[in-house]
Order: structure tokens, then C-alpha cells, then sequence
């Protein structure tokens, strides 16, 4: 049984002026293809494919000028747009496309070779080149599964962001070379065990700098004008992209430095928030939206990616229980300090550690449960 990894390659295209204006037109009139059959589709509440494929199509094509294809994702895109608000929200609500795109489907749209792309637009096709920024492994679409890819322009450049998948055999616990526990925190973003190590990934400088964020953010709630609120967008988006930043690089230093078939151990964070919503108001907003999930959903597809592992484990006591002699008590451990100590045998350390080394625990008892159902096979 194999597995698929999928993930998201940005590359940015060079393109001149004529070229842009080309690629801006096409996108543009993507954009109002899209809110034309999302008004018609509001309006006829019709989502069959082949109906508003016989309805829709030659007129995209004669008022847009899209080609065969163009057309064609047009529809698929705004049902698709449709179908996911009629499951998360249970009633019609009509998308509105507001950001110029285009979709482009892999060997009809787009294609790739000699490291140039061809793209299809509406004065036919663009032969673009390319900056890699570290993509090189990506571009072997002989290894990798490229997929519907989306076209996007930011202050005047553009940008292809392609999904791409990997077909990768299934995790064989027979083979593990190495267990790491990873208890993640907030003045430590990550803190490892892996038998013999400690490594701690510091949070403090991150944890300061979201406050920053945070209280730039309360001031502008405060205004309440339109330009604060622009800038509240503006300054939420930043945030985002740098702590997802920071995340890729923690799960990145996570998985090259260890072996190939490490099982990473995580604590089970479902209730997260509901615990961390009983802190102090003003630590509130740190704690509460801390990129945990962020952090694990990265480890968790980079790990696959190099032939490792990641589970989640129930995180009760991880940071009560003594990893030498078994006692669990929650004077053990003061948050205050960030110390552990034992009120059975006196062991004393960090209590992130400890979490980390209970986690690692608890990934060596799973690694016997998982060989027992082996032997039972």
C-alpha cells in the first residue's frame, strides 16, 4: 500500500511587458467568466457540469475569448467554489471572485520543458522562464504528479503555484532508526528527546515579537477607520506569513537532523484551546493562536517526504509524570519556573524536557504495539 504526499510549488515567472500585459488580460478575463457563471448559477441553483458546460460554454468562449480548456475549468472552478460553501455552511451563499487568477491544467494549460513553461492565454502560447528559489528537486514532473495549477500576480510580478504529488510506500516499523519525542511550548517553540539529546528550539524572540504584532493590531481595532482596517489585513497577513515561515524552518531542522525512518512523537493538541483559554487575558492571544497545528501539519508531510513518521499521542501527564520513576503529580512540575521536580525520587529538569522525554516514552511503547500487530499478521 503506497501513500501520497501533495504540496504546493511556488515558482515566479519572468516575464517582459508584453508578456504581462498578455498574462493580465487572460487573468482578468478569468475573473469575469468566473463571476458570470457564479451569477448564473445562483440564479438557476444548477451545479450539473454537463448542463452548464451545454449552457455556458460557447457563450465563455465567444464574450471572453477563453480557449476550449479556459472554459471549461471556469465552470469546474465555480462549482467546485459552490459545492464546498453548500458543505461547510448548509445553504447557497454566492462566491464572489474578486482576485484576478487563472487555473491551468497540467499538459493542456501548462507544461514544462527544457525549464521553460508554456502557458496557454489569450493570444495563445507563452513560453516563460522561471527563478527556482531551491524548487530544482520539484521540477521532475517524470517523479512527481503536477496538478491544476493557479496563476496569481503581486505588485506587478507572477507567480505559479503548483500542486505536486508524491506516491511514497508505506511506514514500516520494523525499520525505525530513530524515536524523537517533541513537546511543543511557547517559550520553546519545539523541545526533542531522542534518548541521548536535548535540543531546544527557543520561542521567546517569537513569542515577543507576536506581541508586538498583537498590540499593533489592538491599537488599530481601536481607531476603527477604514485605513486601520486596511492595515489590520495588511498586518494580519505579515504575521502569517512569517510564523508560517518559522514553522518551515523548525520542521525542516527537525527532519534533516535525524536519520531517515525517525518517528517523531507528538503530543495530541485537540484540546488546546480550550485549555489555553483559561490563562491570564492578557497572555490570551499568544497562547490561543500559537501555530501548533501549522507546525505539525509541516513536519508532518516533510517527514513522509524523507521516508519518517509522525503520530500523535495523548498528551495527559506528559508534563506531570517523573520519566524515572513513573510518579504523576501536578506539584511535580512549576509552570512558573519551568522546572520538574519530582516529589517521589527528587528527579529535577526542564519541564519541556520532560515532556519531550515522555513522549519519546510513549513512541517506544506504540513502536511495540505496532510489532506485536506485526507478529499477529
Amino acid at each position: 500500500m503506497n501513500n501520497k504526499v501533495t504540496i504546493t510549488m511556488k515558482l515566479q515567472l519572468i516575464v517582459n511587458a508584453g508578456q504581462s500585459v498578455v498574462l493580465n488580460d487572460t487573468m482578468n478575463a478569468y475573473l469575469a467568466a468566473c463571476n458570470y457563471v457564479s451569477n448564473y448559477i445562483w440564479q438557476t441553483r444548477t451545479l450539473s457540469m454537463l448542463k452548464l458546460n451545454n449552457e455556458l460554454y460557447r457563450y465563455l468562449r465567444d464574450t471572453y475569448l477563453l480557449g476550449a480548456q479556459m472554459a471549461q475549468s471556469v465552470i469546474k472552478i465555480v462549482i467546485a467554489r459552490y459545492k464546498t460553501i453548500l458543505t461547510n455552511q448548509q445553504k447557497w451563499i454566492k462566491p464572489d471572485f474578486k482576485i484576478p487568477q487563472y487555473d491551468l491544467v497540467w499538459n493542456r494549460d501548462y507544461s514544462l520543458k527544457n525549464n521553460t513553461f508554456s502557458l496557454n492565454s489569450l493570444q495563445g502560447r507563452l513560453k516563460l522562464g522561471f527563478h527556482t528559489k531551491g524548487m530544482e528537486q520539484y521540477l521532475d514532473y517524470t517523479k512527481y504528479k503536477y496538478g491544476t495549477a493557479k496563476l496569481l500576480s503581486k505588485k506587478g510580478k507572477f507567480y505559479l503555484y503548483i500542486p505536486i504529488t508524491q506516491t511514497i510506500d508505506d511506514f514500516n516499523y520494523r525499520d525505525i532508526a530513530s524515536v524523537v519525542g517533541i513537546d511543543r511550548g511557547i517559550n520553546f517553540t519545539a523541545t526533542t528527546y531522542d534518548g541521548k539529546e536535548t535540543i531546544f528550539f527557543r520561542g521567546r524572540q517569537l513569542k515577543q515579537k507576536r506581541a508586538t504584532f498583537a498590540k499593533v493590531r489592538k491599537e488599530l481595532q481601536q481607531r476603527g477607520t477604514p485605513s486601520s482596517r486596511r492595515r489590520l489585513r495588511v498586518i494580519g497577513q505579515r504575521e502569517n506569513r512569517w510564523m508560517r515561515d518559522v514553522n518551515h524552518c523548525v520542521s525542516k531542522a527537525l527532519v534533516r537532523s535525524n536519520p531517515t525512518a525517525t518517528l517523531f512523537v507528538l503530543e495530541d493538541l485537540k484540546g488546546v484551546r480550550h485549555a489555553t483559554e483559561k490563562v491570564r487575558t492578557k497572555d490570551r492571544y499568544i497562547s490561543v493562536s500559537w501555530s501548533y497545528l501549522d507546525l505539525e501539519q509541516k513536519l508532518r508531510y516533510k517527514a513522509r517526504l524523507y521516508g519518517s513518521e509522525v503520530i500523535s499521542v495523548d498528551s495527559r501527564y506528559s508534563s506531570q509524570r517523573c520519566p524515572k520513576c513513573g510518579h504523576t503529580e501536578k506539584g511535580n512540575r512549576d509552570k512558573s519556573k519551568h522546572l520538574f521536580v519530582c516529589k517521589s525520587c527528587g528527579y529535577r529538569s526542564n519541564d519541556d524536557r520532560i515532556g519531550a522525554i515522555n513522549l519519546y516514552l510513549k513512541g517506544k511503547d506504540y513502536i511495540k504495539s505496532k510489532l506485536a500487530e506485526y507478529s499477529y499478521a
